[in-house]
């Protein structure tokens, strides 16, 4: 119901859920109510008042056959028993091809009595070409797509305000389109212009306990989350499968004692830094900060840091020697120049990503719960099916290698004069709240 509602608000709606709940049957259900122009009286949905043109979508040729077709028109041999009732079919066109009873297309009366309305099947192996043409009132596109493939849709529903429906269920992990809808890889409260809803097996009740037990033994494990709850997998797998809840703290103030380090990974694309504090006590090192922006000069970033502290010392991506914003200028000399105290971090990455395991792992590297672009990266780092790193939104996790790594054996605490009001404060505070507490001060 409130996927079918949000049609009022939104053109571009997904439901990400489990297998077996009924996301096909749903988007279904929607495509053969807007060809018809049949609305029950409950439905707040988007109307359609005429006769439209539709297409709707799958993975292969034969996917579509056996569920999308089959939802709307029935199995073959049987047509008209599907949720297009059988009156309302004017014509069926098969499909030229080696899939038997495939249809390319079906006209079907519209309620309206101004014509009617046409709609197409369409495959994504048909590649994006196929999916250029007229323009379209709705697509429904079963199961996720190429992202070329999705930039069609959107052109061919532009011009009419058409709507996108997408009913799928996450196994490629987090794509461009699963990012679209979860960014992060996490559902959002709300969006301003794509709509997204999640369903899992505790959604479905006719889905036995039984049915769920045998169907878990049977899956592939790292799938299990994808198959069952419409969790985005990661691919062949998380770079550091760890719980959040496990490393991420709330934040605490600082205390002047405490040495302090930073990390800077540079470009035109996105700028970020990101800081460390470390209580010797406990040997646990906290990040605590973070710097995140995009198309800005060196001067722009540099004040930034800056305001953080300008005593931190920091390590900067070694990889910034190499390239430039502007005629090939070294970017680790534009930042020292605009006033940086740094130096060349470490960069051995998978010597870097076990030490930042070890550390999460052991509870030696915490996370302050405002990190909020951390933990956007931290829930998409991945590797792979060939077991590469994923090198897309990873800036803030190259700076926690370098921070992690090199940055931390350069660290410092913050100059002050041991008579001063400030450090009388840090030392009644600590006193109040005991050395023993977990997190510090």
């Amino acid at each position: 119901m409130a996927f079918i509602e949000a049609g009022e608000k939104y053109h571009v709606r997904a439901i990400v859920a489990a297998n077996r709940v009924g996301k096909s049957l749903l988007g279904g259900y929607e495509m053969a109510t807007h060809l018809c122009g049949w609305y029950p009286e409950w439905w707040k949905g988007k109307r359609f008042l005429k006769p439209i043109s539709a297409w709707a979508g799958g993975d292969t040729s034969q996917t579509v056959r056996d569920i999308a077709q089959e939802i709307l028109l029935g199995p073959p041999g049987a047509w008209g028993t599907g949720l297009i009732p059988g009156e309302c079919i004017v014509d069926i066109n098969k499909k030229a091809g080696s899939v038997p009873d495939a249809v390319e297309s079906v006209i079907v009366r519209h309620k309206s009595g101004l014509g009617n309305s046409r709609l197409g099947f369409k495959s994504y192996d048909q590649k994006r070409k196929s999916f250029q043409g007229t323009a379209k009132d709705i697509i429904w596109l079963d199961e996720e797509c190429p992202m070329d493939i999705w930039g069609e849709c959107e052109m061919r529903t532009m011009t009419t305000q058409g709507h996108i429906l997408l009913t799928f269920t996450p196994l490629m992990g987090l794509t461009p389109v699963v990012l679209m809808f979860m960014p992060g890889g996490k559902e959002p409260k709300e969006m301003e212009t794509n709509f997204v809803i999640r369903a899992d097996w505790n959604d479905a009740p006719h889905l036995t306990e039984e049915d769920k037990a045998r169907q878990l033994a049977n899956m592939e494990p790292h799938l299990k989350k994808a198959r069952s709850q419409g969790v985005p997998h990661l691919g062949a797998g998380a770079i550091y499968p760890i719980a959040e809840e496990k490393i991420i703290v709330d934040p605490f103030e600082i205390p002047i004692y405490w040495p302090r380090a930073y990390a800077l990974d540079v470009g035109w694309d996105r700028t970020a830094a990101l800081w460390g504090a470390k209580d010797r006590n406990s040997d646990i090192t906290y990040l605590y900060s973070e710097h995140y922006m995009a198309h800005e000069k060196p001067p722009i970033h540099a004040e930034a840091i800056k305001g953080r502290g300008d005593w931190i010392p920091g390590v900067i991506d070694p990889a910034a020697r190499g390239r430039s914003q502007k005629d090939g200028e070294r970017l680790v000399d534009d930042y020292i120049n605009l006033g940086l105290n740094l130096s060349l971090a470490e960069n051995a990455v998978e010597a870097g990503i076990y030490r930042v395991w070890t550390g999460l792992s052991t509870g030696k590297l915490k996370v302050f719960s405002t990190l909020q672009n951390w933990l956007d990266e931290f829930r998409i780092y991945r590797r792979d099916e060939k077991g590469k790193i994923v090198k897309a939104n990873d800036h803030l996790m190259d700076d926690t290698r370098y921070l992690y790594g090199s940055g931390m054996e350069i660290a410092h605490n913050k100059p002050v004069d041991l008579e001063s009001d400030e450090y009388r404060r840090h030392e009644e505070y600590n006193y109040d709240r005991g050395r023993s507490k977990v997190g510090g001060y």
